[in-house]
């Protein structure tokens, strides 16, 4: 059974930080493109960090680009996201994605909020 599991999340103050974590079960990991996305409320899920399947290839949303960083750990099969600065507008549910040329998973979500 695929699972994607995100964890870390959580209340923050503006210009904290929070590690994402996602375990996944179920399928072969390392073959798989992962990505984190995010929605807030009223608005439309939006890619905001992928990882290549060998983790060589990285790419991010300008509105992140520079305060997070995602990375990737094929032997524990765990894809994570360091957030950094983290801003008001950042507050969102964030959601781990794993895609190949065939399938496409994605977690439950976890919740990100960042108030003072």
């Amino acid at each position: 059974q695929v699972q994607l599991v995100e964890s870390g999340g959580g209340l923050v103050q503006p210009g904290g930080s929070l590690r994402l974590s996602c375990a996944a079960t179920g399928f072969t990991f390392s073959d798989y493109a992962m990505s984190w996305y995010r929605q807030a409320p009223g608005k439309e899920r939006e890619l905001v960090a992928f990882v290549s399947v060998g983790g060589g290839l990285t790419n991010y949303a300008d509105s992140v680009k520079g305060r997070f960083t995602i990375s990737r750990d094929n032997a524990k099969n765990t894809v994570y996201l360091q957030m950094n600065s983290l801003k008001p507008e950042d507050t969102a549910v964030y959601y781990c994605n794993a895609r190949n040329l065939r399938e496409d998973y994605s977690g439950q979500g976890t919740q990100v909020t960042v108030s003072s």
